[in-house]
């Protein structure tokens, strides 16, 4: 819905019936969706001349409301148009998903134009030979109902148009490459990528909402930066004339950065933006990517799950409404939230479905005792097998198919954790992560734990990331994240009060809870390939 009306007033109160009196010198200019501000308008009207009106949800009904001296003007794009003759056309005019048809008849037109009939004449004739499906266009005129009872704008002057479409709108696109090659003319057309894009806003907005409410502020951090820390994965670099000896990163994740305002004393923090990541494009992973953070002190991981559940099911019930009211062509979403989300822990639920124990996974031996259960086992290997990546497949391969209905994974090897707490699990006995992960049908949402904040023992683990890396130093080349950070270290010895953290893929969210099968679907553009794509001269 447009905030603007009358002059800017908001969407919660679209008319006003003083304002409506003056409207004979100064005409209304509605905008967003306009059937909902037209009922609203007759109600009014209807108020103001003491008319009944009768409300329901496929039609108006109402008497004696033809009289001109309520002008509105309607501004939107023809979405189609028809003639009866030679004096009467009528357009469809469409703003957003809203539409409503504009009446223009020429003798009501040369009514109002007294003395210029061969001028008016002269103009109609050029607007309605000119005029074209897509164009923008302004209609000027006042409320009426045509005989078969649709809400209409009959026009007392020549519609203007505002903005011309060169090209012939297609009633259909559905060629994938024309559609990822003209992302705006798919949107012209299609109906499903623009609720797809509105879905995003209303999932971004309503995070922001429930973080706000949970005391958080919105922070942005350094998108360029000299370290890559944050996460393991391969950074895009690029050099500063300002600094040309110095080697610049654009960021992989906020974290680091984030903790560091806590350290400070900012009392809980959340940033949503872009990151950055130089790896592969497919269904799920873009390149460039939204991600969520958020950092609260004094939060556990019990709280961590609470907050995760409680946003979750609210946007179920928040994007439902949507779909229901508003974004009618997306489907629902076939997934159970009702809280509590199941749970497995990571090495329990592993050594249950392999029917053996894990070995130590603290032992210098470690990475070669899992490569002689992945033999036994009869596993593929993953590409230069560590131990971190060794636990990531067993987890791809035993966990990870187990959670359809929404699940977190719990109590991660410490090995695969570098930046959260761990302790020694006393049903095990192995040393694990403060950590949760929640995957839904397969895929994974939200990564939180509870974070390490003592300076040694973060030293510790980032020396491990080090030697991890080292034993595939060839094959991970360039990877970024295990470095020992000695500027965070440093940071953490003013100290970091115990705190959770949190972090979410705003894409593959909005995949979710709009029902997109890629995420190109959600982006404005698509992928990295699409945007390059965008570049590259189209043959039509």
């Amino acid at each position: 819905m447009a905030k603007q009306f009358c002059g800017g007033r908001s969407s919660t109160n679209l008319v006003d019936p003083i304002r409506l009196q003056k409207t004979e010198k100064e005409p209304l200019v509605f905008k967003g969706d306009l059937q909902r501000i037209y009922v609203q308008i007759i109600q009014v009207w209807g108020k103001m001349r003491r008319i009944q009106i009768l409300l329901s949800q496929s039609m108006v009904r109402h008497t004696n409301l033809t009289s001109a001296t309520l002008t509105l003007k309607g501004l939107g794009r023809i979405r189609s148009f028809r003639s009866a003759g030679s004096k009467l056309v009528f357009y469809d005019i469409c703003n957003g998903e809203s539409s409503i048809q504009a009446l223009c008849n020429l003798r009501i037109i040369q009514n109002q134009h007294d003395g210029e009939q061969e001028h008016v004449k002269a103009e109609w004739k050029e607007s309605t030979q000119t005029s074209r499906k897509g164009d923008w266009i302004s209609v000027t005129g006042y409320p009426s109902r045509t005989a078969a009872g649709e809400l209409s704008i009959t026009a007392t002057a020549i519609p203007r148009i505002t903005a011309t479409s060169l090209h012939q709108v297609p009633d259909e696109l559905v060629d994938s490459e024309r559609r990822s090659r003209s992302p705006h003319v798919n949107l012209i057309v299609n109906r499903q990528p623009r609720d797809t894009l509105r879905m995003r806003h209303h999932v971004e907005k309503f995070m922001r909402d429930f973080l706000e409410a949970h005391d958080l502020i919105h922070v942005r951090t350094p998108m360029l930066s000299t370290g890559i820390g944050g996460a393991s994965a391969h950074p895009f670099t690029t050099l500063a004339t300002e600094f040309p000896g110095n080697e610049l990163s654009l960021r992989i994740a906020p974290e680091l950065f984030l903790k560091r305002l806590l350290v400070g004393g900012i009392e809980g923090v959340y940033e949503m933006g872009q990151a950055f990541r130089n790896e592969g494009i497919d269904t799920t992973h873009n390149p460039e990517f939204t991600i969520c953070e958020f950092y609260k002190p004094f939060a556990t991981l019990d709280d961590l799950i609470k907050m995760t559940e409680n946003m979750f099911t609210g946007l179920t019930e928040h994007t439902a409404a949507l779909k229901r009211d508003q974004l009618q062509s997306l489907e629902p979403l076939d997934v159970d939230f009702s809280a509590p989300f199941k749970r497995l822990e990571f090495i329990p639920s592993i050594e249950f479905a392999i029917g053996r124990p894990l070995p130590n996974l603290s032992a210098p031996n470690a990475q070669q005792a899992l490569l002689q259960l992945f033999q036994s086992l009869g596993l593929k290997l993953p590409t230069s097998p560590s131990l971190p990546r060794l636990l990531d497949a067993l987890s791809s391969t035993y966990l990870e198919p187990q959670c359809t209905s929404p699940t977190f994974i719990t109590h991660h090897p410490e090995a695969l954790s570098p930046l959260s707490k761990s302790f020694v699990d006393p049903q095990t006995h192995q040393r694990v992560a403060a950590r949760v992960e929640l995957f839904i049908q397969g895929r994974e949402y939200v990564n939180a734990y509870e974070e390490e904040n003592s300076p040694f023992e973060q030293r510790r683990k980032f020396v491990e990331q080090v030697q991890y890396r080292k034993l595939n130093d060839a094959a991970e080349e360039g990877e970024g994240g295990v470095m020992v950070d000695e500027s965070y270290l440093e940071a953490l010895e003013w100290g970091l009060p115990p705190t959770g953290g949190w972090g979410c893929g705003v894409d593959r969210l909005c995949m979710l809870f709009s029902g997109a099968s890629r995420i190109s679907d959600v982006l404005s553009f698509g992928t990295l390939r699409n945007v390059v794509a965008l570049a590259q001269p189209w043959r039509r």
